[in-house]
């Protein structure tokens, strides 16, 4: 290329830039111009690159006609700037400050927080105190300390969700009484809402489940205590109509134990497909502290006795809200946490 070819060239950048900066008619079209005449990878900066096949005494006149054609563009582009600020604003760019503002749409607790927390307000009604305990636990806390024997099935792999030799994702909330316990002399009286995991993966059971752990250890506590909160608990949670019935079942760490049973939500007690006739839906477990657990904390089991149950939040949300699949709370969806507002 040589110097007559390179002005030119420079003459015939400078008229596009001049023609195209002038139909402008908003800020937007500017900046697109100026990026691509005057940006560091527009044509007069490529322009400025082939400079290099010039004779070398053509150089300094081919410089200054960039450097002063440069100016001249960047000069009109900052009237034709000032222009566009003063033309008269549209119609649709006004904002109108009388108006209300507009609103934040504002989530919600989640069906399963929400059923967690009413339990829980429910038992602090009665005297009892939150505490919460971490999610991964040592097997000495989740099996050990509860009187779980070492052949019992719950320990196998199959069951339990294991993360080391001795560390594990916690089966149940249980683990938070020996914990309470081996710091707090007695009377404890605590409520225990958490996360648990299991291998269970079925239309009623999830691996990842919510429970709420009740203990109550005092002097004089007797089954008589137990039966008379969990049918009050009933009572509030369900309708004050609801009834309760015990029936003898085992658990490790209470004796005597029993599943906790309550007339069906859906029939009354008369009978139906939800209830698959009895008329009764199981809803949680409970019992008298197993004397074992005493020693393991350091009580005295001749001067304290206490109670203790076990409630499955989704199991409680699902039969409060006629729910059919577990699935559901954890899908995601919001459109049917919607369905639950708080």
């Amino acid at each position: 290329m040589n110097l007559k070819e390179f002005l030119d060239k420079i003459n015939g950048i400078k008229d596009a830039a001049f023609s195209e900066i002038k139909a402008s008619k908003d800020k937007e079209t500017l900046e697109g111009v100026r990026v691509k005449y005057l940006g560091s990878k527009g044509l007069l900066s490529e322009l400025s690159k082939a400079m290099l096949t010039l004779e070398r005494q053509d150089r300094p006149e081919a410089g200054k006609t960039l450097n002063q054609t440069k100016e001249e563009i960047t000069l009109e582009h900052k009237r034709a700037h000032q222009e566009v600020l003063k033309a008269p604003v549209s119609e649709s760019d006004y904002i109108d400050v009388t108006l209300p503002g507009r609103r934040v749409p504002l989530g919600h607790r989640h069906l399963i927080t929400r059923t967690s927390q009413e339990i829980c307000h429910i038992f602090e009604k009665m005297g009892l105190t939150i505490t919460e305990g971490p999610e991964v636990e040592t097997d000495y806390y989740n099996f050990e300390a509860l009187n779980f024997p070492q052949d019992h099935p719950s320990r196998d792999m199959q069951q339990t969700l294991f993360v080391g030799k001795e560390l594990l994702l916690r089966t149940h909330t249980s683990c938070v009484q020996i914990r309470t316990m081996e710091k707090t002399p007695p009377p404890v009286w605590i409520v225990v809402p958490g996360k648990t995991y299991r291998r269970d993966d079925d239309l009623t059971h999830s691996p990842m489940f919510n429970q709420v752990e009740g203990l109550v250890v005092d002097k004089g506590i007797t089954m008589a205590d137990l039966k008379g909160m969990l049918a009050e608990f009933a009572r509030q949670f369900f309708s004050q109509d609801t009834k309760i019935r015990l029936r003898p079942s085992f658990f490790p760490f209470t004796e005597p134990s029993a599943e906790v049973d309550i007339a069906c939500v859906n029939c009354g007690g008369k009978g139906c497909r939800i209830c698959k006739g009895s008329g009764w839906l199981e809803v949680l477990g409970c019992g008298m502290v197993n004397p074992a657990l005493y020693k393991n904390v350091g009580y005295d089991p001749k001067t304290v006795t206490g109670f203790a149950f076990g409630i499955g939040v989704d199991r409680m949300a699902m039969l409060k809200y006629h729910l059919d699949n577990i699935s559901r709370f954890y899908a995601g969806d919001v459109r049917y946490m919607r369905q639950f507002p708080s």
